[in-house]
C-alpha cells in the first residue's frame, strides 16, 4: 500500500486517472456516443493533459531533488486547477436561467484562425449557449459535473504528491 502512496505511486494513479478520463471523453463520448466536445469541454481536456504530462514525468524520472520536486507539482497543480476552473464555470453556465445564457458564437476552430490567443480564452471561458447544453447524463450529473467531481479528486491526489514531497524531505533531513 505503501508503495501506491509513494511520490512515484501517485503520479503513476494521476496518469492512469488521465488515460482513463481521456480514453473515456474521446473514445465513448466523443467517438462511440458522437458528443463533440464544447469549447469549455476542450479546455478541460487541456489542463487535464497539462497535468498529465507533469504527473508522467514526474513518475518516469522520480527526481530525488526537492525544487524539481516542486517544479513538477506545481505543473501538475496548475493543469487540473486550471480543469476544475474551467469546469466549475462550465457547470454554473448549465445552472444559468435559460434567458441568461449567453447565445452561441462562431465556433473555437473560427476563433483559433482570426483571434490572438489572449481573445480566444477570454471567448471560450465567456462560454456559450452550445456549452449551456446537457447532452447526455450519467447518474443524474451532466458530463462538467462529473469532471469536476473527477477534477476534485485529482486536487487532492496532487495534495498528497505535496505531502509526500515534503514527508520525503523531512525524513532526508533527520
Amino acid at each position: 500500500m505503501s508503495r501506491f502512496l509513494s511520490y512515484r505511486g501517485l503520479n503513476v494513479i494521476l496518469v492512469l486517472f488521465t488515460i482513463i478520463a481521456m480514453a473515456f471523453a474521446m473514445l465513448y463520448l466523443q467517438n462511440y456516443k458522437g458528443l463533440l466536445p464544447c469549447p469549455l469541454c476542450v479546455f478541460q481536456r487541456v489542463g487535464l493533459i497539462i497535468m498529465g504530462v507533469f504527473a508522467l514525468i514526474a513518475a518516469l524520472l522520480n527526481p530525488k531533488a526537492l525544487w524539481i520536486r516542486l517544479v513538477l507539482w506545481l505543473g501538475a497543480m496548475a493543469g487540473i486547477l486550471w480543469s476544475a476552473g474551467v469546469a466549475a464555470r462550465h457547470v454554473w453556465l448549465q445552472h444559468l436561467p435559460a434567458d441568461q445564457v449567453p447565445s452561441c458564437g462562431a465556433g473555437l476552430d473560427y476563433w483559433l484562425e482570426t483571434l490572438p490567443m489572449q481573445k480566444v480564452i477570454q471567448q471560450v471561458l465567456a462560454g456559450s449557449g452550445e456549452c449551456a447544453e446537457v447532452s447526455w447524463r450519467f447518474l443524474g450529473l451532466s458530463i462538467p459535473e462529473q469532471s469536476l467531481i473527477l477534477f476534485s479528486g485529482m486536487i487532492v491526489l496532487n495534495l498528497l504528491v505535496l505531502w509526500r514531497i515534503f514527508k520525503h524531505r523531512s525524513v532526508a533531513i533527520r
